[in-house]
């Protein structure tokens, strides 16, 4: 096997078929879309790996990967996009305030349970802003038990959630007394959430195109999955919108990015228009 100490981490340059194999491999896995016209994408993140890995042929790494689940998650990792920021998509969280929650809890009594779901959660930005959004915003928020959930493929990315240390670019759309309110000061201009508020999201690994990863999580009320499906082909899409239809209790909701629409892939969930953005509901009835 050639395994040999670390390379030096140049891109090494795969062959139209290495390139096809790795793009089947991540699709089956994670339901991505990737292909020859990526191709520079592909070698420079394939490179660092075998870089890390020691290896210095593709045929050699690839047959690792293919047996280590270790090394598929690493893998993955890598080619997973990070891409988020406190209070993204605003309207989508007025919305949630104003119109989900609302709907959601005068079936319930005071003290039930609510659960939120953020799926992809990436770096934890979209689960926290969800979490200082309604203690800001809504005020029957200590009314009920809210239980938020930020899942993601990317185990990396997972640790960063955790750790809640955000940079100036992931905190530039919040008001600046929520950052003094509920940050406090880190390291190089980092702020830190407080230990209160990281320990009011749990976080989780689960892959959307893998039912019983998704079963894993139970039922939510309020899903948000957000500029995903747009890395996915029809295929993979519409078994993702059969996972988060099966992972939402009848009635509640779906919020999709803003050039997402679910309409497209199925027609088993309702498009509701409310004041603030259109979201998706799983009907009160049905299989």
């Amino acid at each position: 096997m050639s395994r040999l100490p670390a390379a030096s981490g140049k891109a090494s340059v795969l062959t139209a078929d290495e390139i096809r194999r790795l793009c089947e491999f991540l699709y089956r896995r994670t339901g991505m879309i990737f292909g020859e016209s990526k191709r520079y994408y592909i070698e420079r993140r394939v490179a660092d790996r075998m870089a890390s890995s020691g290896f210095r042929s593709f045929p050699a790494y690839f047959s690792h990967v293919e047996a280590d689940e270790g090394e598929v998650e690493l893998l993955i990792n890598i080619f997973t996009v990070n891409e988020t920021y406190f209070y993204r998509e605003e309207h989508q969280l007025r919305c949630l305030g104003r119109s989900l929650l609302p709907d959601i809890v005068r079936h319930r009594q005071p003290g039930d349970l609510v659960r939120i779901w953020s799926v992809p959660c990436s770096t934890g930005e979209e689960p926290y802003s969800i979490a200082i959004w309604l203690l800001e915003n809504w005020p029957m928020v200590d009314a009920y038990h809210i239980e938020i959930v930020g899942s993601d493929i990317d185990t990396r990315a997972l640790m960063e959630a955790e750790a809640g240390d955000y940079g100036e670019r992931a905190l530039s759309r919040l008001p600046p007394d929520v950052i003094e309110h509920y940050f406090e000061p880190s390291h190089d201009g980092h702020r830190r959430l407080i230990q209160d508020l990281r320990e009011s999201v749990k976080f989780t690994a689960t892959n959307l195109v893998d039912a019983a990863s998704v079963a894993e999580q139970g039922r939510f009320d309020i899903v948000f999955c957000r500029n995903v499906l747009i890395y996915f082909d029809d295929a993979s899409r519409l078994l993702a919108a059969n996972n988060l239809y099966d992972a939402i209790n009848p009635g509640g909701y779906l919020c999709l990015g803003h050039t997402e629409s679910m309409t497209r892939i199925s027609k088993r969930f309702t498009l509701r228009r409310f004041e603030d953005a259109i979201v998706y509901q799983r009907p009160e009835e049905g299989p």
